[in-house]
This record gives structure tokens, sequence and C-alpha cells, in this order.
């Protein structure tokens, strides 16, 4: 992985040579901007307003505007020289409890590469001492024109450094909460953890991005002349009149999805607030969502599993004239014994008539006697 950022760790006097990578990467399709008349690429230029020409990118470099709109020019020699030190280093300040990092203060993620086999015992020792102590480390460092705040961490053999929001770039939630004054009863929050414990855990490696997969899907296909696959009908709307029947059928609908069946997701019904029936409150009850994701889960990848065999059936001809070889050699072979059952139900019919015949006049000749006598 191509380094962005050479420097080292200050660990109190024990110093790190490190090479910062990227530690995640984005799979996202991205567009072009063009013509809609013929399809040209949109480009901006780059024009100096004093001189009213375009510029090349070796003529641009930095400024920062003044409020009297007044430009102070800003080199990387400047940048370079900046007086504090974690210009090139990465200074632990403190080691905390993980769970004393709010996730809100998360950024991005980068893994921390030893630089030379000088760099691999200490290295190590603080990769040791992270996980023994089972803190994170708070550090400070430059990048791309500003100092931030990162956390350092262990990630299988390696030192990953998280960047951190600055405390005071994290906005208070102040008004996101509903302001309206509801009360919670226990029998909703016990068919709240139901559907907790029914949905269950999932790993995190079965995730993927299905929109990315229908845009691929639809620029594979536009690039071919086809027609692009039309989006599946949306889930009927609705407003949920009964929170508890919406929860009931909720942790049914889950339940069956995960092949448990009705039975074992029976759950004892609450009489609605209106004095209804649970079953009548059940069944004027409108969910905005189906909440089987389960079932649409499994339904996608059934289809996908058949469209894949149906594309290998396509693609792969030996296969196809074996299966059809195979048909044809149990289609002879059943033939061959009718047509050899047939040869035998003949030959026994031929037999018993044969049989039949030699009895005939024997009889006749018997009664002769009996009639000259």
């Amino acid at each position: 992985m191509r380094s962005i950022w050479n420097g080292a760790i200050s660990f109190g006097l024990v110093s790190i040579p490190i090479k910062l990578v990227n530690a995640t990467e984005s799979h996202s399709i991205s567009f072009r901007q063009v013509h809609t008349e013929d399809n040209g690429r949109i480009r901006y230029r780059k024009f100096c307003e004093l001189e009213d020409r375009e510029v090349t990118q070796s003529e641009i470099g930095k400024g920062y505007e003044d409020a009297d709109g007044t430009i102070v020019p800003i080199t990387d020699e400047d940048l370079s020289h900046l007086p504090i030190p974690t210009a090139r280093t990465i200074e632990i300040v403190a080691f905390v409890p993980a769970d004393r990092i709010d996730p809100l203060q998360m950024d991005a993620a980068y893994y921390l590469a030893a630089s030379g086999a000088p760099a691999a015992k200490p290295y190590i020792l603080l990769r040791e001492a992270l996980k023994r102590s089972h803190k994170v480390a708070i550090a400070k460092y430059a990048l791309r024109g500003r100092e931030r705040l990162g956390m350092l961490r262990v990630v299988g053999d390696a030192i990953a450094m998280h960047g951190l929001l600055w405390p005071d770039e994290v906005r208070a939630p102040e008004g996101v909460a509903p302001d309206a004054d509801v009360t919670v009863r226990d029998k909703e929050l016990d068919l709240a953890d139901a559907l907790m414990d029914t949905l269950g855990e999932v790993d995190l490696e079965d995730l993927h991005d299905e929109y990315r997969e229908a845009l691929e899907e639809v620029v594979a296909a536009k690039a071919a002349g086809e027609t692009p696959p039309e989006a599946p009908e949306p889930a009927a709307g609705g407003k949920v009149l009964d929170l508890m029947a919406a929860l009931e059928k909720s942790v049914r609908a889950a339940k069956e999805s995960r092949g448990e069946g009705v039975e074992g997701a029976e759950v004892t019904p609450l009489p609605s607030t209106s004095g209804r029936r649970p079953g009548a409150a059940a069944k004027e009850t409108a969910v905005g969502k189906e909440p089987a994701a389960g079932k649409k889960t499994a339904t996608r990848t059934a289809t996908r599993t058949a469209t894949r065999t149906a594309t290998k059936a396509a693609t792969s001809p030996k296969k196809a004239t074996a299966v059809k070889t195979t048909t044809a050699k149990s289609a002879a072979e059943e033939s061959a014994a009718k047509k050899s059952a047939a040869r035998k139900s003949t030959a026994k019919a031929s037999e018993e008539k044969r049989a039949a015949a030699k009895k005939t006049p024997a009889k006749k000749t018997a009664s002769a006697r009996r009639r000259s006598a």
C-alpha cells in the first residue's frame, strides 16, 4: 500500500519511524458530467481573474484571504516549518479506555506501518503495551495543513490510527429528540426486546452494498444497449395505528424468516388502548415497511442463485451436452425395456394358444366315443 505521510510516533522518549497508509477504500461508482445533447465531457478551466487567462496546475498555489479581501500567499515550505512538534510526529499524549471515545468523533482510518528494521522492536513494544493495558492511545498529529487528533489501537498485528474530530467539532443533539410527553409501557419494551433477540446478530462480512450492485446492473444494461431492470414495487406504506400490534407482527415475521415457524412466534397480545379486541386492532394496523428483512434477503439470494445457475448452464455447452446425452440414454433404455416386455407377453400368449389347441381335439374324440357307445 502506498504511504501518504512519513514521520514518527513519539512515545515518551521512544521514537518509532512509521509510514501512514489508508486503511479504507471507496467502491462507490462515480459519474462524469456530460453534455446531454452529444455526451461530450464537461470540464472546468482555471482562470486568473487578474490576467483573464487560463493557468496550468504548476502556476497554482495556496493563499489565505483576509477579512478585507487581501490574499496572503502560503507556500509548502511555510507549512513544513510550522512551529508545532506534530509537524512530522504523531505525539502520544495519553492512554485511555476505549469506551471513553465517543463514536461521533471517529473520522478517517489509517494503518501505521513500521518504517525500516530499526522501527520493528519499538513498534512491537507499543503494540503489545496497548494489548496488555486494554487501552487506546490519544495522539496529536499534523496532516494536510492542520493539526488533528487521533486514536491508536491494535488491529491484528498492526497499529491503526483513527482520526478524531476535536470535541468542539461535535454538535450537541439539541432539538433532535422528540419533546412529546410519551410513556412507554413495560410490555412494549418486552416486545421490543423479543424482536431484538429474534433478529439476533449479523456477520458484517455478509453485508454488501446493494445500491452499488443495482447501479452496476443498470450501467451494464445501458452499455449493452439493453433495457435497464425495473425497480421493485415499493412496500405498502401507512401509519402505525397500534404499536403493540406492529411489534407482535414484526416478531412473528422475523421468526418466520429465520425458519422458526408461527407457533414459536406466538406473543401474548395486549389489549389496545381504545378497548378494541387485539385481533381487530392488528387487522387495522398498517405498518410503513415490512419488517421481514430476512425474508427479502433470502428472496434476493435465491433469485441471484437461480440467475447464476441459469447463466452457467447457458455458458457451459459441455454440461448441457452431458445432460442431453444422459436423458437420451435413459429414454433409449426405457424403450428397450418396453419392447422386451412386449415380446415376452406375445410369446406367452402364443404358448397359451398352442396349449389350448392341443386340448381341443382330445375333448372332441372323447365326445364322439360317448355318442357311439
